[in-house]
Parts: C-alpha cells; sequence; structure tokens
C-alpha cells in the first residue's frame, strides 16, 4: 500500500488563498445585487406618516404633476443645478408644472466638491433666480468621497459650509440631503440647526434618534403622472406639524 500524501505548507496557502478570493467574489456578488439589483424601498404607513412627495430632474422625463397632485402626494423636490455650471434643462418646466398643480416645491443642487462653494451657490442662485419655493434649498451630498475627489475631506466641508452660508446670507433656509452613512461619517458636525433630509430605506419609526424631517424612502416608486421609477419621501409628521413647518420655512424677499 502506497504512503498517503500530506499537503505541503505551499498547499494549504494556496488553497487558503482560494478560499478567500471565493469569499470576495461572494461579498461582491451580493453588494452588487444590493446595490443594483435588490429593491431600494420600504413600505410606510401613509395613516401614520401622510404628507408624501417625489423628487425628479430631466431623467424623469415629462410629469403630469396633476395626476401626481391627485395620487396623493403633495411636495416635490426639483432638481436645478450641479456642480459650477450644470443646470438641469427640466426645471423650468417642472417648476411651472409642480406650482401649477398646487404642489408644494422645493429646489435642490448636487454638490461637487472639486468646486468651490461660492462657484455653486453662484450656479444655484441663478438656476432659481425669480422663483418661489415653499421648502429650504436643498444641498444634495451624496456622492462618494473618494469618487476622484481633487480635494481632502476637511477642503470639501469646508466648501459645504461656504455654500450654505451664501444660501442663508441671502435668505434662503437650507436643507442637506445625505444617506446614513454620510450623515454619520461626515455631515453630523456641521449640520447645526440645518435641516435634514434622509435617504434610508428603513421605516421612519426604527430612526426616531435621527433628526431628520424628510425621509426618502424608495428610488422605485410608481406614481401617477410619472414614467418609470421615482424616489419616495416622506415627512416625518402629521398634516398639522407639516403645515406649521410650512409656515416657518424662511424666504428671501424677492
Amino acid at each position: 500500500m502506497g504512503r498517503r500524501q500530506v499537503p505541503t505548507r505551499p498547499d494549504y496557502i494556496k488553497w487558503l488563498l482560494l478560499l478567500g478570493a471565493a469569499a470576495l467574489v461572494v461579498l461582491l456578488g451580493g453588494y452588487l445585487a444590493w446595490r443594483y439589483i435588490l429593491p431600494h424601498s420600504v413600505n410606510v404607513d401613509r395613516y401614520r406618516y401622510p404628507i408624501a412627495g417625489i423628487d425628479v430632474s430631466k431623467h424623469n422625463g415629462d410629469i403630469d404633476f396633476e395626476q401626481v397632485r391627485d395620487d396623493d402626494y403633495q411636495f416635490v423636490f426639483i432638481k436645478a443645478s450641479e456642480g459650477m455650471t450644470y443646470r438641469d434643462d427640466a426645471f423650468d418646466r417642472n417648476y411651472r408644472g409642480a406650482r401649477e398643480a398646487g404642489l408644494k416645491v422645493g429646489a435642490y443642487h448636487f454638490f461637487r466638491k472639486n468646486r468651490t462653494g461660492r462657484e455653486q451657490a453662484d450656479n444655484f442662485l441663478g438656476a432659481i433666480q425669480g422663483k418661489e419655493f415653499d421648502l429650504p434649498l436643498v444641498i444634495d451630498l451624496e456622492d462618494d468621497w473618494g469618487n476622484g475627489a481633487t480635494v481632502n475631506r476637511k477642503q470639501a466641508l469646508e466648501r459645504v459650509m461656504d455654500m450654505i452660508e451664501i444660501l442663508t446670507g441671502k435668505g434662503y433656509q437650507v436643507m442637506i440631503y445625505t444617506n446614513l452613512d454620510g450623515y454619520n461619517k461626515y455631515y453630523k458636525d456641521m449640520l447645526g440647526d440645518h435641516d435634514l433630509w434622509l435617504c434610508s430605506f428603513t421605516s421612519p419609526d426604527q430612526l426616531t434618534s435621527m433628526p431628520h424631517c424628510i425621509q426618502q424612502i424608495s428610488h422605485e416608486g410608481g406614481v401617477l403622472g410619472v414614467k418609470g421609477k421615482v424616489d419616495i419621501n416622506v415627512y416625518r409628521g402629521s398634516k398639522s406639524e407639516w403645515n406649521r413647518y410650512l409656515d416657518n420655512v424662511k424666504h428671501p424677499d424677492l
């Protein structure tokens, strides 16, 4: 009978490396499925959270805002600008349609950390010039700090604060949009008295310790008047609280 061959040390290392690689593939596959395949949404009790809205940009195409209103949505945030020069082509059309439908309207700017706060504030203010809003102006801070960053975290946060200072100096109330991870890592300490619009696919009932007033609960909503999927948001309060909130939003004298 032949002698049983015992694996050598290099064989053990090889198998450990293969197992490690397989584990990484499984983890990566799970992340990609979560990020791009599995639904990004949470069901919310509309009796408990009766005030809901959508956020839109040119990517949502032509929108019938009267149908949106009739589908029991009360507000909309509309993309106005991004970075130093970009302005959303559909902003004026969306603003006009939402206003005519009687929805409460806000505008948002997608922040690019490689541009100064002054440059981005000027772009945002130029895009919304002459328009009235019911909701605060939003700075959308959802991008990844490591994705093409040309400035460090400290510089980027300083630029966000500069933009906030300029907008509030013009008389506008400012709201910050970010996800739960971004809030905890980057924006928690800088938020101050500014409103928070939080993206989280967790029931608002499970986030009672968070200070947000608006929660984005879905990227895959179906709403009358909008072709395809659209972001869904809820206000974390009652109708009477919503009305008081609207009454207290600061606006400049146009």
